[in-house]
């Protein structure tokens, strides 16, 4: 199973951590659970800070959730 950990933080998500298992790299697991993290995010309405590395490249290659960034 891969995961986003994440935290609240003055009334913004902070992405803290991405994991994917080795059995799962390099078969787009985490690009589906990034886009699926910004998308209910989105849904939401939610300002979020990535201090994942991941989640951080996911949303510079994906402009159209840069509008939800906060930091």
């Amino acid at each position: 199973m891969a995961v986003a950990y994440y935290r609240y933080e003055d009334g913004r998500i902070v992405l803290t951590h991405t994991e994917v298992p080795q059995a799962l790299s390099g078969q787009g697991s985490g690009t589906r659970l990034a886009r699926g993290v910004f998308e209910t995010l989105r849904q939401r309405q939610a300002r979020i800070i990535a201090k994942c590395p991941f989640m951080a490249v996911f949303a510079a290659k994906h402009p159209e959730y840069s509008v939800m960034f906060d930091g």
